[in-house]
């Protein structure tokens, strides 16, 4: 992969896979869906999550990470890659949420529709560039 295209791995895919590490060091690895952000933005991959979720956790602890494409079971398709995940606020959240939602559309929609029944909870952003 070129320095320019850190990312160029996950051009056409649906999934990746998120890995993430606990206090004692041992990964943890979460199949999620993406989507790339603006080339003007740099590289940088958007995921969601919910805010109380155990990946989430983690991120607030460390962002340090690494992913991988993969299929909807997490099989892992292609190479790691080590990145800095961190959670984005404001106009990067609301910019992930809209690319999401065009991308996975309509089963986004849907899922943004359960929100609206069941007791709400928080969903985060997450911004995955490469570590340089």
């Amino acid at each position: 992969m070129a320095a320019a295209e850190p990312f160029a791995a996950f051009d056409g895919q649906r999934y990746l896979n998120l890995e993430t590490y606990r206090r004692d060091g041992r990964g943890v690895r979460t199949p999620l869906w993406f989507v790339a952000g603006p080339a003007a933005a740099g590289p940088v991959l958007y995921v969601y999550s919910l805010a109380n979720s155990g990946k989430a956790k983690r991120l607030r602890r460390s962002a340090e990470a690494r992913i991988a494409p993969c299929d909807a079971r997490g099989r892992v398709t292609g190479d790691w890659v080590p990145v800095r995940a961190t959670t984005v606020s404001g106009a990067d959240h609301v910019l992930g949420m809209q690319l999401l939602d065009r991308k996975y559309w309509p089963w986004k929609t849907l899922l943004n529709a359960t929100v609206l029944l069941f007791k709400r909870r928080e969903r985060i952003v997450i911004a995955i560039r490469p570590v340089t």
